[in-house]
């Protein structure tokens, strides 16, 4: 090994101990004094009820764990936007599970909180796969309810999804575990079936004080709503629990009698292990996003037996596709190559850009996989589209527009990894988060913005050195120096990977060895889903 390859491997390793930190703090929600206060009124949290209820040393994996990070200080924060969001197994069978911690503010509904709800709804619709509410909230967070209640992708949105759901035959099981108030308290009911816990769960529109406001009526909270009204008077319920692990096993059996799914018949043979090692992963992976390495022993550590047929190898090179397996399931890799290569013609072009033939190859290779109901794996690691006269001239903009325009109408799942840059228009030919992936990750060593911070910082000195200038103020070396220092960390705090996935622009940051788990449950997912639509382009300009 190298003198690089140590260097690196330690900068990474030490982004994946941050990350493990990072994890550590956000697991614990609203407080280890919180959780103990949970724990007093016999109540598990929300990530014991999750664990709980998914399989024993099964595998799963966790929708937005980040949501939140750093946003809403001035309330005292939302870790992990309030609720917790699994995909895994319920006696076998692939399930998603959204829990409301009711250890950060009650389990109230931050705007965060409406959109990582959102998004578990739409991976269960895209993926017709089985969700399992467990509700224990407060409602919306009163003081921020003007960016969480009317809006198209706010609160209401939530019911309106329950309602598709069920006219889809998608499974919904909601159990009300404490809380469950106002219009949240429509969830529960428009779902297949619903239980609620005896003594601590409850459901109303209005609570007793609220109530004793509006009508003058004094009764409290469980003769109001609690589960005796509802299992017995009200007909709201259907089951009632003695306490959350009796909720949580009566879920269990329910799930356990489901029948077999239509499946899309995507492609599995047997997992087999990749022949390169993983790890060497970290030594591959530079420390800085500006320096170039091999993308193919990248998908050498990512694939099954280190093996992958090219397609179009010598074209293009600077956008890899291949076919190959990754634990049993056929895909298609659609890459960005990072180092430095020479076309036909003899001239060098620059990793990480897409250039007229990479943009061409790649279309006619994403073309290819939806013909043969293959499903596409995105990495990640680009800075833009080739820019200058010649790229003008040549139609960069017409064969850019060629691929955007496969990725967009792809009818066979995608999977993003952004490894490293995801910077520009290269985020949304390479199929970012407005191209509708089914799951969408980061390594630790990603970083997602218009572009860098370094080429950013430049532009936006420029222009600010000018308006000062402009009104007569003298621009010294020293002050220019502090005034790009000043951009730089500004922008470099906003292509983070935390800053991301706290706006869930991405589903997670992962260990990159955790990166076949998430695309093996994320096909396994989308085989529970038929394709319907037919592979269209529509109108390009040839």
């Amino acid at each position: 090994m190298d003198i690089n390859f140590n260097k690196n491997e330690d900068h990474n390793k030490l982004l994946l101990s941050e990350l493990n930190k990072h994890l550590a703090i956000v697991k614990l929600g609203g407080g280890k004094s919180k959780i103990e206060k949970h724990h007093s009124k016999g109540k598990m949290t929300a990530r014991e009820r999750v664990n709980y209820l998914l399989d024993d040393k099964a595998k799963s994996i966790e929708i937005a764990v980040f949501a939140g990070e750093d946003m809403y200080e001035e309330h005292g924060g939302c870790p992990s936007g309030g609720v917790v969001i699994k995909i895994g197994y319920i006696k076998g069978k692939q399930c998603i599970v959204v829990a409301n911690d009711a250890t950060v503010k009650a389990g109230a509904w931050f705007p965060i909180t409406g959109k990582k709800n959102l998004r578990a709804q739409e991976i269960a619709i895209e993926n017709k796969l089985p969700i399992i509410y467990l509700v224990d909230s407060a409602g919306v967070y009163l003081p921020m309810q003007d960016e969480i209640f009317p809006d198209k992708e706010h609160f209401g949105r939530i019911f309106r999804n329950n309602a598709i759901m069920s006219s889809m035959g998608i499974t919904q099981i909601a159990a009300v575990m404490g809380s469950c108030v106002a219009g949240g308290a429509y969830l529960p009911i428009m779902s297949d079936e619903a239980l609620i816990v005896d003594k601590t769960g409850s459901i109303f529109l209005a609570g007793s004080y609220l109530v004793k406001a509006a009508i003058g009526e004094t009764i409290d909270n469980e003769t109001l709503g609690g589960a005796t009204t509802h299992c017995e008077i009200s007909g709201v319920t259907d089951y009632k629990a003695k306490d959350d692990a009796d909720a949580l096993d009566t879920i269990k059996r329910l799930i356990d009698k489901i029948g077999d799914y239509d499946k899309a018949g995507f492609n599995r043979n047997d997992a087999i292990k990749p022949k390169e090692n993983p790890e060497d992963i970290y030594g591959i992976i530079p420390k800085s996003r500006a320096d170039q390495y091999d993308m193919y022993e990248i998908i050498k550590r990512l694939v099954d037996n280190s093996e992958f047929d090219e397609y179009k190898a010598g074209y293009g090179k600077t956008i890899i596709t291949c076919y190959a397996r990754i634990d049993g399931w056929a895909v298609g890799i659609v890459a960005n190559q990072r180092k430095l290569v020479k076309n036909a013609k003899g001239e060098m072009q620059f990793g990480g850009v897409i250039y007229n033939d990479s943009a061409d190859k790649a279309t006619r290779f994403i073309a290819n996989c939806n013909q043969k109901k293959i499903p596409l794996v995105f990495l990640q690691d680009v800075t833009g589209f080739m820019v200058g006269s010649k790229s003008e001239h040549g139609g960069i903009i017409k064969d850019g527009a060629k691929m955007v325009n496969a990725v967009s109408n792809s009818v066979v799942p995608k999977f993003t990894i952004i490894i490293g840059n995801s910077y520009g228009a290269g985020n949304y030919a390479m199929c970012g988060k407005a191209y509708d992936p089914r799951l969408i990750v980061a390594w630790p060593s990603a970083e997602l913005a218009v572009m860098s911070g370094n080429s950013a910082a430049k532009v936006l000195l420029q222009i600010e050195k000018a308006s000062l200038e402009k009104q007569g103020e003298k621009f010294t070396k020293e002050k220019e120096e502090e005034l790009y220092n000043k951009i730089k960390d500004r922008y470099d705090n906003q292509v983070s990977p935390y800053y991301a996935a706290a706006r869930i622009w991405t589903d997670a940051i992962i260990n990159p060895l955790d990166t076949r788990t998430w695309i093996s449950m994320g096909i396994e997912a989308a085989n529970h889903a038929p394709i319907e639509k037919k592979f269209n382009l529509g109108v390009l300009q040839v």
